[in-house]
């Protein structure tokens, strides 16, 4: 087995309803072979951002443990999801004038063309997390899919930029270090579980993919295999269980068993007669509750969901692009019916994302479940990232994460590395002077 395939990446997603920590490694296949996985309910985040420090620490030890204890791997560096309503999306146009025209566009010129990007002004507050070229033009020749080896002085690039609110990345961060972990990268939840759900060909083809998860709702668009459009919606599952428990005058988790066990995101596909015999508060007799109603809260707040999504589909220019329709994953992608609904209302093909894409065998099997595509995805992303090239939106780019000079990268599963993040100390040197740090000067 090759160093590559010793290596061992763990991939840690902070969600609303749950943080997952998946360890896994690249077998000789090339297939991802998950060696442990761990979770907890996520009592301190809120819609995708943290809104409880303590609660979110607790709960990040929680799954890291017990990942660490399936997978015999002491965890010490991850790869950081992030998502919520404050991340946001924009078009931005960037060049660079080389030196001389008859000198072949080099990959370090690119670099450097994107490297520029990241000084983007974009409003207070707010960060850049990731950078995603779509179509370059060299000497105003257009429609440039990879520059590299022509000649030309001027290279020019349309970018995806995609930000995000500064306090919502310190707090991530913070958790993380309090928990005594280290981020490797941190990476846009929805590019990730695109790792571990969407095939090239679907990329290339034209897909929608849409995560939907406990807080929001969040969509990628990809065409000719480059990201074109991303967005958050803050509803997701959370929303259908609130409804759920208002509507049938019940206890929150009783909602959600309801939701899971009996729910369908199409009324007409129930039994009218069908009746769920619900345990009553003390000295009540049990509820009753008609599957049929039921199905009819869950099916008008997920006609909301879609609407909104087919909105983002139309206002991203790529409706009639998208050859292989849309791609379902989340936890809500479990609710019945939910592909048949999306059909119905996008007009597109729809099936469910399983994050089984690029998974070798695993005793584990529950992590083939579309609620673990982001976690998956974020490890992918932990080998993907070595080619910079091949996946320039989901980088491991100087710019984002830098190794210290004559530092080697080091494995997850084995000690602290003794790296230097020039992103990151840029950053927490930035938020050191509002809020109180307890981050120290290597991190």
């Amino acid at each position: 087995m090759d160093k590559e395939n010793e290596k061992i990446v763990v991939g840690l997603d902070i969600g609303t309803t749950k943080i997952c920590a998946v360890v896994g490694r690249k077998n000789e296949y090339g297939k991802l072979e998950v060696l442990g996985m761990g979770k907890a309910l996520s009592d301190g985040v809120v819609r995708g951002v943290v809104s409880n420090i303590d609660k979110t620490v607790a709960a990040i030890e929680e799954a890291v443990a017990e990942a660490a204890d399936q997978s015999g791997i002491n965890i010490e560096l991850v790869n950081v999801g992030i998502a919520g309503q404050h991340i946001n999306s924009s078009m931005h146009h960037g060049s660079i004038t080389r030196e001389s025209m008859y000198d072949e566009i080099s990959f370090e010129d690119v670099r450097r063309l994107t490297h520029d990007m990241y000084k983007t002004v974009i409003p207070p507050g707010n960060e850049i997390i990731h950078v995603m070229p779509q179509d370059y033009t060299v000497d105003y020749e257009e429609n440039i899919k990879d520059p590299v080896g022509m000649r030309g002085s001027r290279l020019e690039a349309d970018f995806h930029i995609i930000t995000a609110q500064a306090n919502a990345i310190y707090n991530v961060s913070k958790c993380v270090k309090r928990a005594n972990l280290e981020v490797d990268n941190l990476i846009l939840e929805p590019l990730a579980s695109s790792l571990a759900v969407l095939s090239k060909e679907e990329k290339d083809a034209g897909v929608c993919l849409v995560d939907i998860g406990g807080g929001t709702t969040d969509i990628a668009i990809f065409h000719e295999n480059i990201i074109r459009h991303t967005a958050v919606i803050p509803l997701g599952g959370n929303i259908i269980t609130e409804d759920i428990k208002h509507g049938c005058m019940v206890m929150e988790n009783q909602a959600e068993q309801l939701k899971v066990k009996f729910g369908k995101a199409i009324a007409e596909e129930t039994n009218p007669n069908e009746i769920v015999s619900i345990p009553g508060f003390r000295n009540r007799p049990p509820k009753e509750i008609s599957v049929m109603n039921l199905a009819h809260i869950i099916e008008a707040r997920m006609e909301e969901i879609i609407e909104l999504v087919h909105n983002e589909i139309i206002n991203s220019g790529y409706s009639k692009r998208l050859a292989a329709g849309v791609v379902i994953t989340g936890g809500g992608a479990l609710l019945s019916n939910t592909r048949q609904l999306f059909e119905y209302m996008t007009g597109l093909d729809a099936r469910i994302g399983h994050p089984n894409e690029h998974l070798g065998k695993s005793k584990i099997e529950a992590v083939k479940s579309p609620m673990y595509s982001t976690a998956v995805g974020l490890v992918l992303n932990g080998f993907r990232g070595l080619d910079d090239r091949e996946t320039p939106y989901l980088d491991k780019q100087e710019e984002m994460m830098t190794v210290a000079p004559g530092t080697k990268r080091s494995s997850s599963a084995k000690g602290p590395s003794k790296r230097e993040s020039s992103w990151w100390r840029l950053f927490l040197n930035k938020t050191r002077d509002i809020m109180t740090s307890d981050v120290d000067d290597n991190y």
